[in-house]
């Protein structure tokens, strides 16, 4: 299963289909929990700061890339995929067929279980200690 993120990609529903064993977005798309004006309204009770919102999001593919979110950044062409439709198909074609190759060489089962370990590792917990428990042992 191969995601790949084309525009833009916030709320659970965008989220939700993140869960491949590659997961891309193309150069100038971004990916998020929650959209840069909904974030705006929230925190600060308006629109006007949805750039402000965007910026703290980290939401750009430069980002994901390096919180390990997704796998792979793709070029776009020059100015956006939205002005050479044929140019972008054909970058997205020729970046996907060398993962579709690889991909079909792992078997279903492994590739399932890298999947639940990769999503697994994502984001981070800490156990924090009772120090009241602590103390009295």
């Amino acid at each position: 299963m191969i995601c790949v993120i084309i525009g833009e990609g916030a709320s659970g529903g965008a989220l939700g289909i993140g869960v491949g064993d590659r997961v891309l977005m193309m150069e100038n798309t971004w990916y998020t929990v929650i959209s840069p004006e909904s974030c705006s309204s929230i925190l600060w009770r308006s629109w006007d700061k949805k750039e402000t919102a965007a910026e703290q999001l980290r939401l750009t593919g430069t980002d994901m890339l390096k919180f390990g979110l997704v796998d792979g950044v793709i070029p776009e062409p020059l100015g956006g995929a939205h002005w050479d439709y044929d140019e972008a198909a054909e970058i997205l074609k020729n970046y996907l067929l060398p993962i579709i190759a690889e991909l079909k060489q792992v078997p279903a089962q492994t590739r399932v279980d890298e999947r639940i370990e990769k999503f697994g590792r994502m984001g981070f917990w800490e156990e924090t200690r009772d120090m009241a428990t602590e103390q009295a042992s």
